[in-house]
């Protein structure tokens, strides 16, 4: 062998292990749309439709890749998390319609992350829901005033596997379709009484907070103080981090369909509440998939808790353009915000199923007011430079906004029907 070909060699290998320094952030995020309004919105998507509504998860993975890599180019590329970015650039009432509203997305997030959490204990322990939600809060809160951020991207990225391996076990025992599930993925179907469903499933994958999150998570590696050569780096390896966090949470929330179409569907049952679902299961495949389902959401509940608050201390801290940060008062504020009011709504809740379902329609009510002002940061000189989107970037960011606000055109008209 050459020498010239030994260290072309032994460049490449450690071209291939220098993406593994920007692994991460997507798995952080992913967590979050893999949550218990996910496991309801996903559920119910599946025990009343069956396969027929797997296309949505396509689609919103798809819409989400593009919003999540365009909200990590803002980070990569300013050293400004999104909502520092929209208090250093807009005026203050787009400022305070835009953050104001995504406050409210993110206790809305809580809530389902909280009462999810909640019911899985529930299932496992008959824990009261209100007890169970202030346990998960206090996680939440203890895992950032714990000011160890490694540890908990550590503890996020465990919960994904486990969440997965969850439903990789559910699938392994029920009777599927997968000539269904095919055509589930990519065909558009919409049934009658389908659009809150689609609409809640669309809010439930691409969720407002994780948009604010992503680019926090980003921005805090400060890539742009290291130059061109580290951004253009940055936005390459960024992206592969964010096609593989995602396409993992694609694949999950795939299983949850699938699971309820082939457990539930098939036997007529619409699951109207998450402790339905392991009443079912017990009697046809026995303790261990009820108690594996249980935990999955516990898991589930637990990680999307903890990215849930640090979202809301991101985008509080941002109004102040400050950068999170847990041991400012801002950020702590964000914090406590997010979990308290999702824990005090969870003791107001009648029905803790719809209540998560209907906190995803209101996720997805609010991503126009997240998703517009974006593109507009990024496709902006003034913000961006040289980086700024190109026209068929743009217009492909435009084009999933005009979907998202078509589908909630859509949900409004047919609610007011």
């Amino acid at each position: 062998m050459s020498k010239l070909s030994h260290i072309g060699k032994q460049a490449s290998r450690l071209a291939s292990l220098e993406i593994f320094r920007y692994i991460g952030p997507g798995f952080f995020v992913t967590v979050g749309f893999i949550d218990p309004g996910n496991w309801v919105t996903n559920v119910a998507a599946g025990s009343q439709f069956g396969y027929q509504l797997l296309w949505v998860v396509t689609l919103s993975t798809l819409m989400l890749i593009v919003l999540q890599h365009n909200a990590a180019h803002l980070g990569i590329v300013t050293g400004l998390c999104l909502s520092e970015a929209a208090s250093t650039y807009f005026n203050k009432w787009l400022k305070f319609l835009m953050l104001g509203s995504a406050m409210l997305a993110c206790i809305s997030t809580a809530l389902a992350e909280l009462l999810g959490g909640a019911i899985g204990l529930q299932m496992l322990t008959r824990l009261p829901l209100p007890a169970g939600a202030v346990m998960s809060g206090a996680f939440a809160i203890y895992m950032l005033f714990s000011k160890n951020y490694k540890r908990l991207e550590k503890w996020i990225m465990g919960f994904v596997s486990l969440i997965g391996l969850a439903f990789l076990f559910e699938l392994t025992i029920a009777k599927l379709s997968w000539g269904a599930a095919m055509k589930g993925w990519v065909t558009p179907d919409v049934p009658i009484g389908a659009l809150p469903v689609i609409v809640g499933v669309l809010g439930a994958v691409v969720m407002p907070h994780n948009i604010f999150l992503h680019s926090e998570v980003i921005q805090s590696r400060q890539v742009h103080e290291q130059g061109d050569d580290a951004i253009r780096k940055g936005l390459k390896y960024e992206f592969l981090d964010t096609l593989a966090g995602m396409g993992a949470g694609w694949a999950i929330n795939s299983a949850m369909i699938i699971m309820a179409a082939a457990v539930f569907y098939t036997r007529g049952i619409q699951v109207n509440d998450l402790p339905q679902v392991t009443a079912t299961l017990t009697p046809v495949f026995g303790n261990l998939s009820a108690t594996v389902f249980a935990l999955g959401l516990i898991f589930a509940g637990l990680a999307s808790s903890v990215t849930a608050a640090m979202a809301g201390g991101s985008i509080f801290a941002g109004i102040y353009r400050e950068p999170f940060d847990i041991a400012d008062i801002h950020s702590r504020i964000g914090v406590l915000a997010t979990v308290l009011g999702g824990v005090l709504i969870i003791l107001l809740l009648k029905d803790p199923f719809k209540g998560i379902l209907w906190s995803q329609v209101a996720l997805s009510l609010q991503l126009p007011f997240t998703v517009i002002p974006m593109i507009w940061l990024t496709s902006s000189k003034r913000v961006m430079g040289e980086y700024a989107n190109k026209p068929y970037g743009a217009a492909l960011l435009w084009l999933v906004g005009i979907i998202v606000i078509a589908l909630n055109l859509a949900l409004l008209i047919d609610m007011a029907s």
